[in-house]
């Protein structure tokens, strides 16, 4: 490779690099996960799940493997198909959010809750509580 080919491979990387470094401080991960759960993704959703995660669906809260937390979510979504979901709060730090929105479906209105860390350099679901708002 000649040297002025190898000079614009570098700086495209490093701006690149900035680029990537600049959208993660400003991402918010709450647009794609809001998405999944108002299409009843679970396949989609699940691939925010850390490895284990406590998972309380209806008041029946379990440590879940990604894979175990993805079929208690299939089984709600089969049971209570999303019609919306929106978030009324967001807070948090840099590497620990949470947000809480509402989830209408099959006729009823959930609470959902959401603790997202960053670790690893991605966020990653530690938490997810939907609750019957009575």
């Amino acid at each position: 490779m000649r040297l002025i080919q190898k000079i614009t491979i570098c700086a495209a990387l490093m701006i690149a690099g900035a680029s990537a470094s600049a959208q993660e401080k400003g991402y918010d991960m709450f647009i794609p996960i809001s998405k999944y759960i108002s299409n009843g993704d679970s396949d989609s959703l699940s691939a925010w799940f850390a490895d284990n995660l406590e998972i309380s669906v209806l008041s029946k809260a379990s440590i879940a493997s990604k894979s175990q937390a993805k079929q208690i979510l299939k089984t709600f979504f089969e049971n209570y198909t999303p019609r919306s979901f929106a978030i009324t709060h967001k807070a948090g730090r840099e590497n620990m959010k949470y947000a809480i929105g509402n989830l209408n479906a099959g006729g009823e209105t959930f609470r959902t809750t959401i603790f997202v860390s960053y670790r690893d350099q991605s966020y990653k679901i530690q938490q997810l509580i939907i609750e019957r708002i009575q």
